[in-house]
């Protein structure tokens, strides 16, 4: 049987070029406490959201105006017993133009209905990507999570080899 992963698609108005843009602008639609490079091939990025999660993520694939991907490199939630799920799996935005639109399908390859964060991350990702980037494409606001603080957490940015 084929996994299921988690996936939301997304249709606007504005160019693949556009869309491809917001995508890579994470601290736009996904967090303002982004630390690191979004947009430049083999760059890593950390995402952190309170004490609640962080995620250390690879951008692997950049196909101007057609695809982005990133692999998780490591992850820790505080509210399931396997802290680590996302560990290895691919955020994958791919961009297509259907009906003179363009359409943007996110896939969180390896989050699937059995990982016990599945339901508030399914839910967490459908807002992030059918509200807050859906609304930075065709408006240029998205609604990221604020920055917190200092916004880097440098212990765990020294566990993760990653500077400021």
């Amino acid at each position: 049987m084929e996994k299921e992963n988690f996936t939301a698609t997304i249709r606007v108005d504005q160019s693949p070029e556009a869309a491809f843009n917001a995508i890579t602008n994470v601290r736009g639609w996904w967090s303002e406490d982004i630390v690191g490079s979004t947009t430049e091939l083999n760059a890593e990025f950390i995402y952190h959201y309170r004490d609640v999660h962080y995620c250390k993520a690879k951008l692997i694939e950049l196909v101007p105006n057609k695809r982005v991907v990133w692999e998780v490199l490591d992850n820790y939630f505080n509210f399931i017993d396997d802290k680590s799920e996302w560990k290895g799996t691919k955020l994958v935005f791919d961009i297509s133009t259907a009906d003179g639109q363009t359409v943007v399908t996110f896939t969180h390859e390896g989050l699937v209905p059995t990982y016990d964060c599945y339901e508030i991350c399914n839910e967490a990702w459908t807002n992030y990507i059918k509200t807050s980037l859906y609304q930075l494409i065709t408006t240029g606001k998205g609604n990221p999570n604020p920055k917190e603080g200092d916004g880097f957490n440098t212990e765990l940015a020294k566990k993760w080899k990653l500077e400021a």
